[in-house]
């Protein structure tokens, strides 16, 4: 019994020793090395080619025009069952004028 149990010791504290030695004996500047490469020669071009095609189709927007769909007062949309609590209470907190409709058209409309 005593025999097993030596045994037993010896292989558990020399299979703790190799454990707690992984982390030493590594240096981790493969993996620092790789996210650099990753992050300088994959996601740094990608950030640019999608820069690009939005500031393009930007600028093509710009010079074909915007044109917004027709009012359709739907029942089911714009219901305003009490007053939003800043402003006039109609307009929404991001409102803009050209794109959001009030619940009766368009402010440009209106004027």
């Amino acid at each position: 019994m005593s025999m097993l149990l030596k045994k037993t010791t010896t292989t558990t504290l020399a299979m703790a020793r190799r454990m707690a030695g992984t982390a030493a004996a590594h240096s981790h500047d493969g993996g620092m090395k790789l996210w650099k490469n990753f992050s300088l020669f994959l996601a740094l071009p990608c950030v640019a080619i999608v820069s690009v095609y939005n500031f393009m189709h930007m600028a093509q927007e710009a010079e074909h025009g915007h044109e917004r769909p027709e009012f359709v007062p739907y029942d089911h949309l714009r219901i305003r069952n009490k007053r939003f609590p800043w402003g006039e209470g109609q307009k929404s907190l991001f409102h803009n004028p050209h794109v959001n409709p009030l619940p009766t058209g368009y402010e440009d409309d209106h004027h």
